[in-house]
């Protein structure tokens, strides 16, 4: 089975090593999650475990919702995301709680989450553009793009043009990151360095597929 669970980002913080070397982490609160369903290649042309994080009251969940955690006698879940499987997945089944613990034994994990929405963006924050001097005669010019457009040939701007635009609020999978430490009786998963999406955002940890 490949390993994976839903969870929260909490924050970052450092841990010490027994040589006294800091690592930077972020802490995880990882599961409890419940199976929701098991797809399978007959019935639905793939593998998959359908994982259900955090409770939602019943009265904010839709009909749909209900009906389909009361199947395995759970409550509405606020995220619900699948962690696609190569094989069936065996000893799993639905209604199943998986915790934490199933990370005993992985050493590296992928991080999927949204990151922070900035709005509309300039280039300069967007892209990074170093922008003009502030010196006499720019005239209030100073973080604008400059010229983009082409001339009569071919008369129109090229596609992948960096511009002001929309930055942020995308999904965003951070691979590879080392399991630093896995603390079953808090639900928490240590991983080394940064997890895209504020603190309190949902995401969905996997082993990864990197050797």
């Amino acid at each position: 089975m490949l390993v994976g669970l839903l969870g929260r980002k909490v924050g970052m913080t450092q841990i010490f090593e027994t040589d006294g070397t800091a690592v930077p982490v972020t802490v995880l609160e990882c599961g409890p999650c419940t199976v929701l369903q098991v797809r399978t290649a007959e019935r639905d042309g793939y593998h998959a475990l359908q994982l259900g994080f955090d409770d939602k009251k019943r009265k904010s969940a839709t009909q749909a919702e209900r009906g389909h955690a009361r199947k395995v006698d759970a409550e509405p879940k606020r995220y619900v995301r699948e962690i696609r499987q190569e094989a069936p997945a065996d000893g799993v089944a639905e209604g199943q709680t998986l915790t934490v613990e199933v990370f005993n034994e992985i050493k590296n994990v992928d991080v999927i989450g949204t990151s922070k929405g900035r709005g509309f963006s300039g280039v300069v924050k967007r892209h990074g553009f170093k922008g003009l001097r502030a010196t006499h005669g720019v005239k209030r010019m100073h973080r604008h793009p400059g010229s983009s457009g082409p001339s009569a040939d071919p008369a129109h701007t090229r596609k992948g043009i960096r511009k002001p635009g929309h930055y942020g609020n995308a999904r965003i999978t951070v691979k590879n990151l080392k399991v630093v430490r896995v603390d079953a009786t808090n639900n928490l998963l240590l991983i080394r360095g940064a997890v895209p999406g504020p603190n309190g955002g949902y995401i969905t940890i996997r082993q990864t597929n990197k050797v």
